[in-house]
C-alpha cells in the first residue's frame, strides 16, 4: 500500500466516524502550493462556508508578508478566516476532518488557529 492509498483509507474511516456524530464537518485539503478549508452541512451534501489561499483577499495579505499559500503562516490565516466565516453563519461546533493527513504542520496550524478564533471541535 502506498502513501496515497493509506491516506485515502484513513480518510474513509474518519468520515464514517464523523457521520455518526451528526455535526458540521470542517474538512481540510492541502496541496503543495495551497490549503483549502470547507465546512459541510450535517448531512454532508452542502458546503456552508469555505476559505482557501486562492481567495483574492488572502493572496493580498500573504503577498504583504512575502509568503506563498503552502506554508504554516497561510494555514493559520485560513484557520482564522474559516472560523470567522463559520461564526457569521451561526456555526459554533464542528468535527475536524483532516482528510487522512497527519495532524502536524499546516493541518495542525489551521486547526489551532480555528480553535483560537472561537470554533469548537
Amino acid at each position: 500500500m502506498d502513501k496515497k492509498q493509506a491516506r485515502l483509507r484513513r480518510s474513509r474511516q474518519t468520515r464514517i466516524k464523523l457521520a455518526e456524530l451528526k455535526v458540521h464537518r470542517l474538512c481540510v485539503h492541502r496541496t503543495n502550493l495551497h490549503i483549502y478549508a470547507q465546512v459541510f452541512s450535517v448531512d454532508g451534501t452542502q458546503v456552508l462556508v469555505s476559505a482557501s489561499t486562492l481567495e483574492a483577499e488572502v493572496r493580498k495579505e500573504l503577498g504583504d508578508k512575502g509568503s506563498k499559500g503552502g506554508n504554516i503562516t497561510a494555514a493559520s490565516l485560513i484557520g482564522r478566516r474559516i472560523a470567522k466565516k463559520a461564526g457569521a453563519a451561526g456555526i459554533e461546533r464542528v468535527a475536524f476532518d483532516r482528510s487522512g493527513n497527519r495532524y502536524h504542520g499546516r493541518v495542525k496550524a489551521l486547526a489551532d488557529a480555528a480553535r483560537e478564533a472561537g470554533l469548537r471541535f
